[in-house]
């Protein structure tokens, strides 16, 4: 079968159930997120990685954890830096901006939309040269940046790609081509 890559959006935390952005603020898991961790770990027990790959952020890594995986940490895998809209809902920046998506101008004070596509764009490198099957424990931004440009889209079109908290998605082929082969499964 061909290489899979799994990726893994982190369980809830206070500030995702909240809606607020939350790029490199380390929030840790609620209750609800733990558990949500716990049954990742259940939906992926009988699989096998060649790599397993996490965000240096608390609530990816601990997720990873919970989930029975010991991760290598990837840098490059934090989520998107939101700079000044760092802790505030999208409907907050709005009222100030009003068109305003992180797709289209990225983050005053974070990082640009171009910075994000080379910094997933290594992501995407390292995955396809692995040996073997890859699990990813990510952000929602992030993790939508990297289904983007794995199918070849632009940054900007990861807005096409709700992602949920502790949900599965799978990138992979369908012959040669990049494909989604899942995305956003629910685990319950």
């Amino acid at each position: 079968m061909p290489q899979q890559i799994v990726l893994v959006r982190h369980g809830e935390t206070e500030w995702s159930r909240d809606l607020k952005h939350t790029g490199r603020t380390d929030v840790p898991l609620t209750e609800v997120g733990e558990a949500q961790a716990r049954a990742v770990g259940e939906a992926l027990q009988d699989r096998q990685f060649a790599l397993v790959l996490s965000s240096p952020l608390r609530r990816a890594l601990d997720t990873a954890r919970l989930a029975g995986f010991e991760p290598e940490v990837g840098e490059e895998l934090a989520e998107w830096d939101y700079g000044d809209f760092e802790g505030i809902t999208t409907a907050e920046i709005r009222e100030e901006i009003p068109d305003w998506t992180i797709w289209r101008y990225g983050a005053r004070g974070g990082e640009s939309v171009a910075e994000v596509e080379a910094r997933v764009g290594r992501v995407v490198e390292e995955l396809r040269r692995a040996d073997g099957d890859v699990l990813v424990f990510g952000h929602g931004h992030v993790l939508r940046v990297l289904a983007a440009r794995w199918i070849g889209l632009a940054v900007a079109d990861g807005w096409l790609f709700a992602l949920d908290s502790a949900t599965l998605s799978t990138l992979g082929y369908e012959r040669d081509q990049p494909v989604i082969r899942v995305w956003n499964a629910p685990l319950a």
